[in-house]
């Protein structure tokens, strides 16, 4: 009897690893750790707002659009809770990535807009924040990527035989992953202008 119990917990686990049981597990782990360095990286992003801002302040004729845009967007996406359920709610995680999105537009526009400002571009303090962004913005990039990368593997997981069975029982849903948000951009032809720029 005790015998056949043991062979019964035995068979089980067999069974249970056999269906992705464990893997489950690896791969939920590692997403959430992929997650947690995409959000370190974020919140680097934004700790240095405040910095850029105060230095483009000192330029007296900057656009104050540009600016308070700026510190509206990084406003939102600071104000975001995230938890880890939003990794499981496509609903919350759109709307982070959304305010993220909007956060990296506005930093981009003031980029663009302080190469008018030659005193701005001399600036050395902006120079050095400047540089900084654009190394934060790379390690974004691969913390997506690494993160897009192992919810991939856990959703080919979740909806592939027989281990999608392991996913129902377990409930183990499908992951949101990053998306494009400027699909309809992307895919129309930019205009180019040849035009002199006006001064």
């Amino acid at each position: 009897m005790m015998m056949k119990r043991w062979l019964l917990i035995l068979a089980s686990v067999l069974s249970l690893s056999g269906c992705g049981y464990n893997q489950f597990q690896s791969l939920d782990e590692t997403s959430k750790s992929a997650w947690s360095e995409v959000l370190n990286q974020y919140q680097r992003r934004a700790d240095l707002v405040p910095n850029i801002v105060a230095t483009v302040k000192g330029e007296a004729s900057f656009e104050q659009d540009t600016l308070t845009k700026v510190i509206e967007a990084r406003a939102k996406a600071t104000s975001i809770q995230v938890t880890p359920e939003t990794l499981n709610n496509p609903e919350a995680f759109n709307k982070f990535q959304q305010a993220q999105g909007e956060l990296s537009s506005a930093l981009s526009r003031l980029m663009v807009v302080s190469e008018r400002y030659p005193e701005l571009k001399a600036n050395q303090a902006f120079r050095d924040l400047r540089v900084t962004l654009e190394g934060t913005e790379n390690r974004i990039t691969v913390a997506r990527n690494r993160y897009i990368q192992t919810v991939q593997e856990y959703n080919v997981l979740a909806r592939s035989f027989p281990t999608n069975i392991t996913a129902k029982i377990f409930s183990y849903e499908p992951k949101p992953n990053f998306s494009v948000q400027n699909e309809a951009q992307i895919s129309t032809p930019p205009a180019v202008d040849f035009s002199a720029p006006k001064k």
